[in-house]
């Protein structure tokens, strides 16, 4: 018979004990019932003691009798662990981080998933992130979509095409098949990258624009067009042109006071410093968040080139300058 969620819970917070310590009966019960935030019965534990002797398991758990009928249970073999649970201070340290990471989307709606396997992480290596809050996320609790977050990872994970009801700005909500092949946040925001059926082409939906989702029955188109490891590399942001758009040298040029922070946050990693005082240089393809990303340093940055990109940014100022000339 499968294990389900609870009883793998509770198997592994019994084989720590096991391996570990020396617990009775009803040490064993308070241990499990606190780690998981229920109360656990007593007849529970022993028919797990019980069915983590069989096959598959045959966990060599013993009774160890002391103070007349008392007895604490262990493992006869130490050696012995239904899971790998050896870990390098190093490891822990790093799995520690990474609960803290994700911990900081929990509470959000729809992440029960999550809950899930951070308690997993935690209760299987005994790892608890830090009780004390000395670090902050920027995090958008009110961000739209959070909801879908969960439904699209599993989707995405478990290769399950889904059916979409996007809504764009400025336009009408459109119905579109998607296969789901990765998810990525920036800027705040998650986005959904797929392929669309109709138009065979690899598309990233926000998911605070998704109305609604489903789960299709179409058969799965496995992606064999894109490595997202390297998807991103020549643009900032997720926007990647679908035409073929050469990859430009940006120069731009800061204010001597705002320099320093830019060499501190390098804009994109092909970034460089260029001989010119307060300069640097970038290898991107051009697109909106790169836009974006320069209106953010105004007043303090220049576009140097290419120029057609400085004529572009200029006339976007004029344009925007105008709103302020009007009485």
């Amino acid at each position: 018979m499968p294990i389900n969620k609870n009883a793998f819970m509770r198997y592994q917070l019994l084989d720590y004990c096991f391996h570990n310590k020396r617990y009775n009966i009803e040490q064993l019960v308070d241990y499990v019932s606190d780690k998981l935030g229920y109360n656990i019965s007593l007849r529970q534990i022993r028919e797990d003691i019980s069915n983590m002797k069989l096959d598959p398991y045959d966990a060599p758990i013993k009774a160890v009798r002391y103070e007349g009928n008392k007895a604490y249970y262990v493992y006869t073999d130490p050696s012995f662990s239904l899971f790998d649970n050896e870990m390098s201070p190093e490891e822990l340290k790093n799995l520690r981080a990474t609960i803290d990471m994700l911990g900081r989307y929990r509470g959000l709606p729809a992440n029960a998933w999550l809950e899930e396997v951070i308690s997993s992480l935690e209760i299987r290596f005994g790892v608890k992130p830090n009780s004390e809050k000395l670090i902050s996320f920027a995090q958008n609790d009110m961000l739209k979509g959070a909801e879908h977050l969960s439904g699209i990872i599993d989707a995405t994970i478990n290769h399950q095409v889904l059916e979409i009801i996007y809504h764009s700005f400025g336009k009408e909500a459109r119905a579109c098949v998607v296969h789901p092949y990765y998810v990525k946040q920036y800027n705040g925001r998650w986005f959904l990258f797929g392929l669309n059926s109709e138009n065979d082409k690899i598309e990233n939906y926000a998911l605070d624009r998704i109305v609604s989702f489903e789960k299709s029955d179409i058969s799965f188109i496995k992606n064999e067009k894109i490595n997202f490891e390297t998807y991103f590399d020549d643009v900032i942001g997720v926007s990647v042109p679908y035409e073929e758009v050469p990859t430009e040298e940006i120069v731009l040029r800061f204010s001597p006071q705002r320099f320093p922070y830019v060499v501190s946050k390098p804009l994109h990693h092909s970034q460089k410093i260029c001989e010119e005082p307060n300069t640097i240089s970038i290898c991107v393809k051009p697109t909106r968040e790169l836009t974006q990303q320069i209106f953010s340093f105004l007043p303090d940055i220049e576009v140097l080139s290419p120029e057609w990109y400085r004529k572009e940014i200029r006339t976007k100022m004029e344009e925007n300058l105008k709103k302020y000339q009007s009485i």
